[in-house]
């Protein structure tokens, strides 16, 4: 069985067609395609269902799916351990960071990790929590940030936790509260992250617990957007409490504290549990553990 071919089935399934896995792969889509039907030659029997839009995994590439994952991550473990033996002064940390807080928190780590390893090329990928947690597990990349995982095969450290707080017009009636319950705002359209933000989490399941799913609004990867629309009266944002503090000094913004448990930003860098990594993804974590004026020592 050919890892090439499998790393298409693999990217087909991940991407949701053809088109899309050639253009991770850097290969032509008849090149992907062909690549997939030789592995179906090979086990006698298809693995994807190819009609309609988006291919669908038959049963036996329901079995092949997950076995090929594993592989394909047991293959980038096994090249980072020959590199490692064998010394390599050059390295590559594979990191993955959310669309949210990046520059801020882990702008400074990036600038102090250049500066102690200069050798070292940091391969970023940037994407929301829940797709980073897919690339971790496929091997696609060694480390993410992403709020704390609850799974076995997932290992994290602590990177930064703070409280959410609700995003208002200063106009809307609960904008002088100290702090608000989302029950509160169950009248109140929501301005949530987009789809795959982890943060949308943490607020929907606190919604249902008060037994009431919100009307949305408007939907955005960017801060800064959210923070206007918020402003312009058109509902509530859901922001870690650092990231709207600048926003609230400003005028037409309040920012009360978002008094529900379960719901605190808690920020970690994962890993998959048992893997090995990298001496790049291991000073990384080193120099996270380091207070933030030491990072450029």
């Amino acid at each position: 069985m050919d890892l090439r071919t499998l790393r298409a089935f693999v990217e087909v399934v991940r991407q949701g067609g053809f088109s899309q896995a050639s253009k991770t792969i850097f290969a032509t889509q008849s090149a992907v395609s062909k690549a997939v039907r030789q592995l179906e030659d090979e086990l006698g029997a298809p693995l994807l269902d190819r009609i309609g839009h988006r291919p669908r995994l038959t049963a036996l590439g329901e079995l092949v799916y997950p076995r090929a994952v594993k592989l394909l991550a047991a293959r980038e473990d096994l090249l980072a351990d020959i590199a490692e033996m064998r010394g390599l002064k050059r390295g590559t940390l594979r990191l993955g960071l959310p669309l949210v807080a990046s520059s801020s928190i882990f702008g400074p780590v990036v600038a102090g990790f250049r500066a102690r390893y200069p050798g070292i090329e940091i391969r970023l990928t940037e994407h929301g929590g829940d797709e980073l947690i897919t690339m971790v597990r496929a091997g696609d990349i060694e480390l993410a940030a992403s709020l704390k995982p609850d799974a076995p095969d997932l290992e994290w450290q602590d990177v930064r936790r703070e409280p959410l707080v609700a995003v208002l017009a200063t106009d809307h009636p609960l904008a002088g509260a100290s702090a608000v319950e989302i029950g509160a705002l169950r009248e109140t359209p929501f301005l949530l992250f987009g789809e795959g933000f982890s943060i949308n989490r943490l607020v929907l399941a606190a919604c249902r617990r008060h037994g009431f799913e919100p009307a949305v609004a408007a939907r955005s990867s960017q801060v800064d957007f959210l923070l206007e629309l918020a402003r312009a009266g058109l509902g509530v944002a859901f922001l870690p409490r650092s990231l709207a503090e600048p926003a609230r000094l400003s005028a037409g913004i309040a920012a009360p504290l978002l008094a529900e448990p379960d719901t605190e930003w808690r920020l970690t860098m994962i890993w998959r549990t048992g893997a090995f990594l990298s001496h790049a993804a291991r000073a990384w974590l080193a120099l996270l553990t380091q207070p933030p004026g030491e990072h450029s020592h």
